[in-house]
């Protein structure tokens, strides 16, 4: 389970996320850097992490013209990172797969944000409620051959279905029985997450904000295991 479960350092400084990588050594290796953090060094933190055995999840959200894309992803599988997340657009995806053919990385397709409702969805344009909008986006990841897709947990099971066994599955707004939602709109338990056929568990403040940092990620592992 210490494989599966990716603790999303979201904090503004590199001394803090220095901190929750101490806290956690041994009970955590792999974790994700998103926009906070990669504007204040995190780039660099990233590759020393993945330099010293760490799994590394770059959450970029990618999403631009397909040569652009390409060229950042060349970039960064270098970098030593295993995962990177763009939005699942079909253009994007299928320059992202052909710029990574021969390394190792791990492209996931970002569906519908989790804290995205279908009001949300009608503002920004879209016909589709949610589940039909990450069902349609699975598909097309499928089709373009990427690693993964992300999606809420509510979503993990029919998402499984479509993607099939060997693409990841990973899912943000997990939160424990108990804990405040924040901006999540589209949560779930880490038991329930996994037992809808999640391969991979984003948690973020649950962990990091927690008094024990140590002691609340042994108990999402426990609950992970227990599953």
């Amino acid at each position: 389970m210490q494989d599966r479960l990716i603790v999303g350092l979201d904090v503004p400084t590199l001394g803090e996320a220095e901190a929750v990588v101490r806290d956690l050594d041994g009970v955590v290796s792999f974790y994700k850097i998103g926009y906070q953090l990669a504007f204040a060094g995190g780039l660099d933190f990233a590759r020393d992490l993945a330099s010293s055995g760490a799994r590394v999840f770059l959450d970029m959200k990618l999403l631009d013209i397909d040569n652009t894309v390409a060229k950042g992803v060349e970039n960064i599988a270098r970098m030593g990172v295993s995962m990177l997340t763009l939005h699942a657009y079909p253009k994007a995806m299928r320059a992202a797969v052909d710029a990574a053919r021969g390394s190792s990385l791990c492209l996931l397709g970002v569906t519908v944000l989790t804290s995205m409702d279908e009001g949300d969805l009608i503002d920004a344009g879209y016909e589709y409620d949610p589940h039909t909008l990450v069902l349609r986006r699975a598909e097309q990841a499928l089709a373009a051959g990427m690693g993964g897709v992300v999606c809420s947990a509510d979503e993990a099971a029919a998402v499984r279905r479509i993607v099939g066994p060997e693409m990841a599955v990973v899912t943000p707004g997990i939160r424990p029985a108990g804990a405040e939602r924040g901006d999540q709109k589209r949560v779930m338990t880490p038991a329930d997450a996994i037992r809808s056929g999640a391969s991979h568990l984003v948690v973020a403040r649950p962990i990091v904000k927690a008094p024990d940092r140590r002691a609340a990620a042994e108990a999402i592992l426990a609950e992970m295991k227990a599953a």
